[in-house]
């Protein structure tokens, strides 16, 4: 994009005590209890209450009208000075992230209430980030960066539409549209950003609106000149070794080519070959993962921390991981990065996301960054969308492909794909 050991000393209950609204937290005290017994690791228990803690600062404020009164604003030493961007930021790469949990059914379990308070204040914060006379009015029409964070907006309703668009009032749903429209006054950049324009469009044709089938065009036909094989594409005409093509190109690129071809607007080929160049991508996203549970820290936009592994999540929530790959590994292997990502100085004391990588470092951070980027974070957490019971969440830990291999225990052998 143009713009832009935590846990160590707290036990999960302590922190899932700390992030509940008040009403929530007596009924989930005695149930987290049993977290605490280390020979009872509960991954998905950790991943929810993580979630949950990024999450809530969010949208409560959201649902309230104080996000722009209590989000910090803190950026990087070089940041370029547009503030009025960095809360469409949050919003949409919060939600982005979070959308799949939403859209599981509701239950009367813990869990299910914390789904349930953020669902609620999801749908009442949208209302009021598209609401000219809220507050929190967000920023679709000032800038380009809009584009970027409408688009992660826009691929939170395609991920969860019953949950998250069906349930918004009709006032809400047309005043969504007429932003998402108002985009069409600015263009993206000519690299990653036509996805972003390209997955907006494609949730407006995917509702039945009018859509703007000349700029989705553009952006796959860029893309198929854009890749480089072996699962990668160039982030615009120039390759760079980053972690853009998890960030942004292999999700929303398999996305809208899943609507366009649901639609009948392209071939189903087309999407079935972006799928299999994404599987091939994982399979090295997957081995970029040290058996201590780190990874390179390559290319810009590092401070997205574990968004970096999106396309990894979410090939493992829709079930499609290659063969060699296991639900149990992937799980560890996420479990493990979080650990290593969430240390001390990650949240700042009202449980905002702090600028920086496994701590709070804003030197390290690109000039397009501020508080609102670093939600970015959230697009790791999408296998939250498989239900507890499913085998992603009760198989027995595995170990992942560089844990075995730097143990001396049998793996896969490597080789690139030519298509």
């Amino acid at each position: 994009m143009q713009r832009r050991k935590f846990i160590g000393s707290a036990s999960i209950a302590g922190i899932i005590t700390a992030m509940l609204p008040g009403s929530l937290v007596a009924s989930n005290q005695e149930s987290s209890n049993h977290l605490l017994d280390a020979k009872k690791p509960n991954d998905r228990a950790y991943w929810t209450g993580m979630l949950y803690r990024m999450m809530n600062p969010v949208f409560s404020n959201l649902a309230n009208g104080t996000l722009v009164k209590n989000m910090p604003f803190e950026v990087s030493p070089s940041y370029d000075g547009r503030k009025n961007v960095t809360y469409l930021e949050a919003v949409g790469r919060a939600a982005a992230g979070m959308a799949p949990w939403l859209a599981l059914p509701d239950d009367d379990t813990k869990e299910g209430q914390m789904r349930k308070d953020l669902k609620a204040k999801f749908l009442k914060g949208i209302a009021n980030g598209v609401d000219p006379s809220n507050p929190d009015y967000l920023n679709f029409t000032k800038e380009y960066q809009p584009i970027v964070d409408a688009a992660y907006l826009a691929h939170a309703f395609l991920r969860a539409p019953k949950a998250l668009w069906e349930p918004l009032d009709d006032t809400t749903k047309k005043r969504v549209v007429k932003e998402f429209k108002a985009l069409r006054t600015r263009k993206p950049w000519n690299n990653n950003w036509q996805l972003f324009t390209a997955i907006t469009e494609a949730f407006l044709l995917e509702i039945g609106e009018e859509w703007d089938k000349e700029a989705v065009d553009r952006a796959l036909n860029k893309f198929k000149d854009w890749y480089v094989g072996d699962g990668w594409y160039s982030d615009g005409p120039n390759f760079s070794f980053d972690y853009y093509n998890s960030f942004v190109i292999h999700p929303m690129l398999v996305d809208t080519l899943k609507v366009l071809s649901d639609h009948g607007k392209v071939p189903v080929a087309d999407y079935e070959l972006a799928l299999k160049r994404m599987l091939r991508y994982v399979v090295h996203l997957e081995r970029m993962i040290s058996p201590e549970g780190t990874y390179p820290v390559i290319g810009r936009s590092i401070t997205y921390r574990n968004g970096a592994f999106q396309a990894l999540a979410q090939v493992a929530l829709i079930k499609k991981l290659p063969e060699d790959i296991s639900p149990a590994q992937v799980r560890s292997a996420l479990t493990a990065v979080k650990k290593n990502i969430f240390q001390k100085g990650t949240f700042d004391k009202n449980d905002w996301l702090t600028l920086g990588f496994c701590g709070h470092h804003p030197d390290v951070a690109d000039y397009y960054s501020s508080t609102g980027s670093m939600y970015m974070a959230s697009l790791s957490f999408l296998p939250l969308g498989l239900p507890a019971d499913d085998e992603f969440w009760t198989s027995d830990p595995e170990e992942w492909t560089s844990k075995k291999a730097w143990s001396g225990k049998s793996f896969k052998k490597d080789y690139h794909v030519d298509y």
